[in-house]
Formats: C-alpha cells, structure tokens, sequence
C-alpha cells in the first residue's frame, strides 16, 4: 500500500498541532516516525487511521484520495495502529481482547472458540508469547498487555501497522522477536509506520525515517544516509552534546534500608540499601519481579514477611498514603491508569499530591499552587498551552513529565522512578537525567527501574540485577557492562 499525505493541517481550539505536514510511506518499507513528545507524531497517524479530521491537506492512498469515517473503516481498509496508550479492557481476557469487534460465530451466532484459539496460538507463536488465553487482560503487567496488543494488530491481516512505541515495556528478548516478524512482514507486502524515541531501534530496523518538530515536517531520508546526531539535531533544533549527563555522585549515609521483603511467589527474600544522593538502577527481565518489589515498597501490594526502614528507623508500609507519610514517592510504569486523572487538568493533578503545602488549613492557596504547577510545567518543559489543559490532551511523553512533576513537588527522600523514560524522546529523557542528578545533589535517593540497559549503565551508581523474584547480583558503576546485566538477568553468574 502506498499512501501520501500533503500539506495536513490540524488545531484543537487555539492549539496548532499541525501546520502542514507531508508524508509518505512506501509499499514493504519500515518508515520511523521521530520527533519531540507534541510534535504531532500521533495526531498525524490519527487523522490517516480516521480517528481525527484534518483540517486542510489531503490523504492519496494507491493514488486515490481518501477520507475514513472513522477507525473502524481505517482498520477494514487495511490500516491498524497499535497505540502508546493501550487500548485493553482489563476485565476480559486474553483471547476476548484479541478477537474484540472480530469475534468468530457459526451461522448461529455461537464462538467458535476452538479456532480463534488455534488462530491466537499461531500468532502468539511467532512471538514467543506463553499467555493463558482465559487470563483477566487487566492481571497482565503492561509489557504483556503491549504484546496482546501487536499480536491483535498482527490478526487483521493489515496492509499497513502503524507502530507508536511498541517495545516501551519489553526486554530485549521480546524486541528481537517483534523485529524478526517486522521483517517477515514486509517480505509479504505489509508496510509499517514506527513512531520510537529509542534510535537504536530505528537504526536497526527502519528503511526510511521523516523526522517532525513542532508541527512540521522537517526532513525525509534513507536510514543509511543519515545518522544519530543528525536525527537529534533535527529533532530538537540543537545539538545534544552527551546522551547522559555527567554525574558526579556525592553519596551520603543509607535512607533506605529492605530487608528480607517476601511476597507470595511473586518475589523473596529481598535486601537493598539505598544512600542519599545514590541513584540505584534496577535491571532484570520483564516478570522477574522488578515492579512488583516498588509496589510492595510503595504499598500498593502486600507483603509477607520482612522489613523497610527509612533513616534508620522501622516503617509500617500497608498503603500508598503512609508510604508517602514515610518519605516515598512513586512513578509507576502505568500513567494511564495509575498515575494520573485524565480528566483533570495539569494544575490539578500537580496540586492534588501536594494539597499539604498548598492547603495547610483545609483551603487551598489557589495563587501558590499556580506558581509552583507553572514552575513545574516549565522545568519540565511540558509542551502544553496553560496549566489548566486536561492532561488525558496532551502527548504520552508530556504525561509522563506530569507524573514526575506531582511527586517531585512532595519533595520525598526516596523516590522510586518505573521506566521514568517510558515514552519520552530523546531531548526530553536528557531533560529528566539533568533533573535526577539535581535531585540526588540536594541529598535524595532514586531507585530507577528500567528496561534500558544503555540508561540503567549511565545513569546508575549501582545497579541491582533481578531474576525470578530474587537479587541474583549487585554491580557497581565502574562494572557494571550489559553483558554482565543480562547474565544476572537470565539466571548466570
């Protein structure tokens, strides 16, 4: 399928998020779609998929011009979009998510479960996934959401997949399958549109990339014509000197003490240290344990046996509020559903973890909140028109600064950050190291769980490896290599 798309235009309200985009994407090709977190990169793969109306431009697709009424015509067309923010319905299952819309009946109107089963565990195949098709879809973690979610899109025989961050919550095991099936899908035809803020990926599997800033096109080119510097310059207009900033750790003594944490069969027998200004990185394989031990720190699960004690002295963590009481604060993996409200606006959801500082007699300060959210909003550089924007408007990367904006605000002494970069483009993750070393120089600790080995190595002081539920090695930041994360990762010594 060959599609073009001329001179697009698209506003909600007074925000231009469009202004006159071109592009196009070849038959059999692998096209990256980069740019900066609001560049437009979604809004302009929702107006082709139908889900938005531009405003002026035109869509040619094999020469013909063409409008969706909506996704669902997109999707009959042979167009599927595996989005950022995944579109599961927690309390059906596995297979009921994968056949939504597409479900299999006999002339009576009955399932025919037995095939969709067969046709599921062929895809499922192909990508190494061992899920329980009877499993609640709201059980799974979000890498395995992620997963059902590609395979879905795999089951519709599309001419063209549009990719918006697909490998957000994968390990690398998982990256090396969809990639091989990328592959095999373009040597059968099928085009694909990947939007990636991580340009190893790009590099390694893309033909062509169209980079976009602020709403614009700004360059075309074959991948082997251009390289990594050049990508990120025309992305956020500068050069980006280092990929990591430098630290230089000023370690004071232990704030966070875990010892003997144990929880079903979930993860056992834990001990860590975390020492003020330390960011300790966390590594391990999606379902070795590594989000649900900070669930458990942060109350949000319980615990069987053990203990945590922050400054020295013993705390009693059973929920989420006197884990903040105790000095915690926690950026979870999942923003969508845990850590904002979508319907709320920016000032709200910043101000509603820091009400205490805002509220101290039960009536908020309404002129303070405005000016700390408008600090925050700024540091951030959260791309948005007013702090008053309903947060579920803006891009993923620009909730996820939300997130770290509202708890930052608490100002905790131990801050658990889950794929803190999860999302965000390469500008704006360099934005968020420079923030975690400003952090950890006024004395906090960050424990940083990440799938990223490049961001567990340059940014971590020390890094815990997790497998099966157990700490299978510590490494320190002279050590600490990929080779060596990952062989802790998969069992070895």
């Amino acid at each position: 399928m060959k599609i073009e798309m001329h001179n697009i235009y698209k506003a909600f309200g007074p925000n231009e998020v469009l202004k006159g985009v071109d592009f196009n994407l070849e038959p059999n090709e692998i096209h990256a779609l980069m740019g900066e977190n609001g560049a437009g990169k979604s809004t302009l793969m929702n107006i082709l998929t139908g889900l938005h109306k531009q405003d002026q431009g035109s869509i040619v697709i094999n020469g013909q011009e063409t409008l969706f009424k909506d996704s669902l015509d997109a999707e009959q067309c042979g167009l599927a979009f595996i989005r950022q923010e995944l579109n599961i319905w927690p309390e059906m299952t596995v297979l009921e998510n994968l056949f939504l819309g597409r479900e299999l009946v006999n002339r009576y109107g009955v399932l025919k479960t037995k095939e969709m089963k067969t046709r599921a565990a062929e895809v499922f195949s192909k990508l190494d996934i061992s899920l329980p098709f009877d499993k609640e879809a709201g059980l799974c973690s979000v890498g395995e959401q992620q997963m059902i979610e590609i395979a879905k899109a795999l089951m519709t025989d599309a001419e063209v997949i549009i990719m918006d961050e697909p490998t957000a919550a994968l390990t690398d095991r998982e990256i090396e399958k969809l990639f091989k099936v990328m592959k095999d899908l373009t040597r059968k035809g099928v085009s694909l549109v990947y939007i990636s803020h991580r340009m190893e990926e790009i590099f390694a599997i893309c033909d062509r990339i169209t980079v976009m800033r602020d709403g614009i096109t700004v360059d075309t080119k074959a991948i082997k014509d251009t390289n990594f510097d050049q990508v990120v310059k025309k992305m956020v207009g500068r050069d980006l000197e280092d990929r990591f900033p430098q630290r230089e750790a000023s370690l004071g003594g232990n704030v966070l003490e875990v010892v003997g944490l144990t929880s079903g069969g979930l993860f056992k027998d834990i001990h860590f240290t975390v020492r003020s200004g330390e960011i300790l990185g966390v590594s391990g394989l999606m379902g070795a344990g590594r989000t649900e031990i900070m669930r458990a720190l942060f109350g949000m699960d319980t615990v069987d046996s053990g203990e945590v004690r922050v400054d020295g002295k013993k705390v009693s963590i059973n929920n989420p509020a006197e884990a903040v009481s105790a000095g915690f604060a926690f950026i979870t993996e999942n923003r969508k559903e845990e850590g904002l409200i979508l319907d709320f606006s920016i000032r709200d959801n910043i101000g509603l973890a820091n009400l205490e500082s805002f509220a101290p007699k039960g009536l908020v300060k309404v002129n303070d909140e405005k000016k700390f959210v408008e600090m925050m909003v700024k540091r951030l550089n959260v791309k948005t028109v007013s702090t008053e924007t309903i947060v579920g408007q803006l891009s993923g990367g620009n909730q996820q600064k939300i997130v770290i904006a509202k708890w930052i605000g608490t100002s905790p002494k131990v801050l658990i950050m889950d794929e803190p970069t999860r999302g965000i483009d390469v500008g704006a993750k360099r934005e968020i190291y420079e923030l975690m070393n400003e952090l950890t120089n006024r004395g906090m600790a960050i424990i940083m769980v990440s799938s990223e080995l490049p961001e567990i190595i340059g940014m971590s002081d020390r890094v815990l490896v997790v497998h099966e539920g157990k700490i299978t090695g510590e490494l320190m930041k002279q050590e600490a290599t990929q080779e060596k994360i990952m062989a802790l990762a998969t069992g070895g010594n």
